[in-house]
């Protein structure tokens, strides 16, 4: 994987996650978790291609407000795609460089997490269970009660909940802005910038 010139990065064996080399040289931190299609890029369903990668404009800009402002930055992604076999994993980390290469310096993510289990097999890693969030904790040195999840599902709000998260923010660039109803997050915003602007209103505590 070929994530944004940002220092040295080390990959897990399996390819699930990146996260920054230097994390332990910093104390622990609030972050924001974020969901990929759909929040940070147009949600083109089970994207394979880099081709098809749209990151929304005005989204590394509203991660630089965040990093400011002391947030980590991490990426989780449900990807099925993968334990249905339409992509690789080779193909799914094509995808990923494009997308940090989108959101560039001023975008880059201090760790991004994909889980690839379909439903049916699902484990707790897969969203909404809290596991991708909880392993970014541990290798990122992050306080989950002082972060916030922003994303389009209400998988994305229940992760949020079941991880012991501040609060999670629905955004409505998603293909389902209706499930915002069928979930209790702690804000609806029209899109990224607005989430942020609603996260750092909250200010850190």
């Amino acid at each position: 994987m070929n994530p944004p010139k940002t220092g040295s990065l080390r990959s897990r064996p399996d390819s699930r996650s990146f996260v920054a080399s230097n994390v332990n040289d910093v104390p622990i931190s609030p972050a924001v978790f974020l969901d990929r299609d759909g929040t940070l890029m147009t949600d083109v369903e089970y994207c394979g291609d880099p081709a098809r990668v749209a990151v929304f404009p005005g989204a590394a800009d509203a991660l630089a407000r965040l990093r400011s402002r002391g947030y980590r930055l991490v990426m989780i992604s449900n990807q099925s795609g993968i334990g249905r076999g339409y992509f690789s994993e080779d193909d799914f980390q094509r995808v990923q460089t494009e997308v940090f290469h989108q959101l560039g310096a001023r975008g880059r993510l201090d760790g991004a997490y994909h889980c690839p289990e379909r439903p049916e097999d699902a484990t707790d890693r897969r969203k909404p269970g809290p596991g991708m969030i909880r392993e970014a904790a541990a290798e990122l040195q992050l306080d989950l009660a002082r972060s916030w999840i922003v994303g389009d599902s209400r998988a994305d709000v229940e992760a949020g909940r079941r991880a012991g998260l501040a609060g999670s923010v629905f955004v409505l660039t998603g293909k389902a802005p209706e499930e915002r109803l069928q979930c209790e997050p702690d804000a609806v915003a029209l899109d990224l910038a607005a989430a942020v602007d609603w996260i750092l209103k909250k200010g850190l505590k």
